[in-house]
Formats: C-alpha cells, sequence, structure tokens
C-alpha cells in the first residue's frame, strides 16, 4: 500500500457452510435469532462501522435468490452487499470473495457470517493496525486449562496457558498480503483453520487484539441458547 493513498476498506463475510453440526434442514446461517436471521443480524452489525465501503456476501450460488428476498432487506440502503459464490470449503471461499475485490490497494476485513456479536471498536481498531502492519485479528486470552489427549482418550499433558490466546473474527489485512497467503496456499496445498494462519505460513507477523467474550460462532444447537442469552443482556456487538 503506497504512502498517502487512502486505502478502500471492505469485508469478505463467509456464509457458506452447511450446518451439520446444528441438526437443522435449514444452513445455520439463516436460523431466526429473535425474529432476524443470524447473516442478517451480521451484516446490519456491519452497517456501525462506517469506513467499510461494500461487503462481499459468500454464499452458495443456489443460496443467491433466497438471501435477496430474505437476509439482505435488513440492510438495504444501509450496506452495499455484492453477493459471490462460495467454494467448496472455507478457505475456498474466502478466497472467492477475495477473488471479487477490484482495488489492490484495499484494506480486507474477513468475517464469520455466524458471528453476529463481534464489537466494532476492536474491529475498527484491528482496521487501523492493517493498515500498519499488514495484518490484524481479534482474539480473546484462553481461561481453560488445556489438555493434549491421545487416540484413545487418555491425557498426555497439560498445555502451558500462558500466552495462548482464542482467535476470532473479525481478521483484517492489506489485499496484496492476504490475497498472496491464499495464492501461496492454494499452490502448495495449505489449508489453514482462519485466515491467519495463512498469513503466518509465509513468514508473517500478524497482530492479536482483545475481541469480546460475546462474539461468538453460532454453530451447534447450545450456541443459539447462549446467542439469545447475549441478546437478552443486551451485550451485542459491545
Amino acid at each position: 500500500m503506497s504512502k498517502g493513498h487512502m486505502a478502500s476498506i471492505s469485508a469478505v463475510i463467509v456464509a457458506g457452510g452447511k450446518g451439520e453440526r446444528m441438526q437443522t434442514d435449514i444452513r445455520k446461517q439463516y436460523l431466526v435469532l429473535d425474529e432476524i436471521p443470524i447473516l442478517s443480524r451480521t451484516l446490519l452489525a456491519f452497517t456501525e462501522i462506517s469506513a467499510i465501503e461494500t461487503v462481499y456476501l459468500v454464499v452458495p450460488e443456489n443460496d443467491f435468490d433466497f438471501c435477496t428476498r430474505q437476509i439482505l432487506p435488513a440492510v438495504q440502503n444501509k450496506l452495499s452487499v455484492q453477493l459471490v459464490n462460495g467454494g467448496a470449503n472455507r478457505q475456498e471461499s474466502v478466497f472467492n470473495g477475495l477473488s471479487a475485490i477490484t482495488d489492490p490497494d484495499s484494506i480486507v476485513v474477513i468475517h464469520d457470517g455466524v458471528r453476529p456479536f463481534f464489537p466494532a471498536s476492536p474491529t475498527e481498531k484491528a482496521i487501523e493496525w492493517a493498515a500498519q502492519e499488514e495484518g490484524c485479528i481479534l482474539g480473546i486470552p484462553v481461561v481453560d486449562t488445556l489438555k493434549n489427549v491421545d487416540k484413545n482418550g487418555f491425557v498426555i499433558d497439560t498445555m502451558q496457558r500462558t500466552g495462548v490466546w482464542q482467535a476470532q473474527t473479525p481478521q483484517v489485512f492489506q489485499y496484496q498480503l492476504i490475497k498472496k497467503a491464499h495464492d501461496y496456499a492454494l499452490l502448495t496445498g495449505f489449508i489453514g483453520t482462519d485466515d491467519a494462519s495463512l498469513v503466518e505460513n509465509l513468514g508473517k507477523r500478524v497482530k492479536m487484539i482483545y475481541g469480546s467474550p460475546y462474539n461468538i460462532k453460532i454453530t451447534k444447537p447450545e450456541d443459539l441458547i447462549i446467542a439469545l442469552g447475549i441478546l437478552n443482556h443486551g451485550q451485542m456487538n459491545t
């Protein structure tokens, strides 16, 4: 990114999951949470970040019509959303979203569509960090004791918890860096569990800042109960 150039800021929201763990016929991102689909809530949260110019919403192509009718009206005239066809897995879906971005000097905010309670202020800080340091992600320190367990279910050892964080999204990067990381992963067959791991695979540093304990990923039936609790206590996006 050249000095003095005001980078455009885009978001890639991936929502291509089949939702097997949710044990429902409907995809988890479309489940209704207190009368509003989860994915619509996530998009609404992005309206709080005025710097974001365009959202590339990555969903299965067969769902384009459904999203146009049921998901996007919640943010009509509030957010510029472009639908992008999803891939076979999350990494491929993010790649498709990145490939739809045309400004090579942009900053990209990558987010999971089933995290409707991501905090706005730390996300804005992550955007600022990424503009200077190439990559910044949200997370929270691990508080539970972590065990290494063998294939038979026996504890091998207890892991050192100091300095261990649980990664969240949004994850924010300079476009050229994250595109290069995805291209390299595709070339070498590297599969990461998040986008930061692809950047780390290039040998680049990624800054971690504190996100929010309420920034949960809704993937299992019990997560819906927790999400309702968060809504009822008004802790969304704080």
